[in-house]
């Protein structure tokens, strides 16, 4: 008799154990477009940076705007408790390791500030950039309000798990459908990773939908909890999710993968799987232009009883800039992001990013270590 199992495990995959396949017809990567929306916001390149306090600024927001993309500001994070964040900043980067998460979890103990919300709504919108900030569930219904009166374009609601059929203690919790009515801007909602949690979503009338819990380099959430799914095969769930109501209904909900990217061969790949676009932490706090100058650490670390992330040194690799579109002699993958993406649709024949959506992926563990003897040897 054969073994008796208590659960069936399907074999999931992430960015490490998949390759993208070439096309059959190949195309110049100039002739290329990268251009993404979200709702009513047009974008030139489909990259957002993740709301963390290392990596995003009000100021780095609206560099990103400016190098096409979107920085989205942690509406709930040291830009809104203080009123000069950025001195607290340099005393987390100068804190010692084994004292750090106790420092976060006093320094994030700091009421938010309501009037500092609109004031850093209007610091990124003076600069002519579009103003995305993001919440958790708990704060949205509240505090979303007061940010899209100071004039800001996107809402993003985030926690590390986010469905739309959130059981709380409370009354009445956040009703997506009602939160979408009343702000009248676009709104992005995460985390998931499930072809069903994404349709629920979806349904609500959201525009956007963030995948992927716990894959980014700060966070602990699967060491702590033992939830997450690999990103590859989460955004091929959430893709079909995407597809599948967009036959149903004629309306386009994007898919953002969230975290767990080191290279630009692993933002391709997550395009290839289905996303329409890429939210990065890490590799935009190791920019020398962000705020935590070579720090990053998660929204989760300061949690007071539970922390899910921690502080990690970075280090910084160079520009903004440098880091989107070059110029690099890095050989790693770890800068000019955009001039692997525009290579890797001119390989596949993919005019646009949904041209890459029909690319083919396949299964290929050694992908990274095939014929690389030499790399790994320490040859030339």
């Amino acid at each position: 008799m054969g073994r008796r199992l208590f659960k069936e495990l399907e074999r999931v995959y992430g960015f490490d154990e998949v390759a993208i396949v070439p096309g059959q017809v190949t195309i110049n990567p100039e002739l290329t477009s990268t251009k993404m929306t979200i709702g009513d916001r047009s974008f030139e390149i489909p990259v957002l940076a993740s709301a963390m306090d290392g990596a995003v600024s009000p100021h780095f927001a609206s560099l990103m705007y400016e190098m096409g993309g979107l920085g989205v500001l942690n509406a709930e994070g040291l830009y809104t408790r203080y009123e000069d964040p950025y001195s607290v900043l340099e005393e987390i980067v100068s804190t010692p390791q084994e004292d750090v998460t106790q420092f976060l979890q006093k320094v994030y103990s700091e009421p938010i500030r309501e009037e500092l919300i609109g004031q850093r709504v209007q610091e990124i919108r003076a600069s002519g950039a579009t103003c995305a900030v993001s919440f958790t569930p708990q704060n949205t219904k509240r505090m979303s309000p007061m940010a899209v009166e100071a004039g800001a374009d996107i809402v993003f609601v985030q926690s590390t798990v986010t469905t739309a059929r959130h059981m709380s203690r409370s009354y009445r919790g956040l009703v997506f459908s009602e939160l979408v009515k009343a702000l009248k801007v676009p709104v992005v909602v995460g985390n998931c990773v499930t072809y069903d949690v994404a349709t629920e979503l979806m349904e609500t009338g959201i525009d956007g939908v963030l995948v992927g819990v716990g894959p980014g380099a700060a966070c602990t959430t699967r060491e702590v909890v033992g939830v997450g799914v690999p990103q590859v095969s989460a955004t091929l769930e959430c893709a079909a999710a995407r597809e599948d109501y967009f036959r149903r209904t004629g309306r386009y909900v994007n898919i953002i993968t969230d975290g767990g990217f080191r290279t630009g061969g692993d933002i391709c790949k997550a395009i290839v799987s289905g996303a329409d676009a890429v939210m990065l932490g890490t590799p935009f706090a190791q920019a020398d232009e962000a705020p935590g100058h070579g720090f990053n650490w998660g929204m989760a670390n300061p949690h007071p009883e539970l922390p899910r992330g921690t502080r990690i040194k970075v280090g910084t690799k160079g520009s903004l800039k440098q880091i989107l579109y070059g110029p690099t002699s890095r050989t790693d993958g770890t800068q000019n992001f955009m001039g692997a993406l525009r290579v890797a649709m001119g390989m596949c024949g993919a005019y646009t990013i949904r041209d890459l959506h029909k690319a083919e992926m396949v299964i290929a563990p050694a992908i990274k270590t095939e014929g690389k003897y030499f790399q790994f040897a320490g040859g030339g």
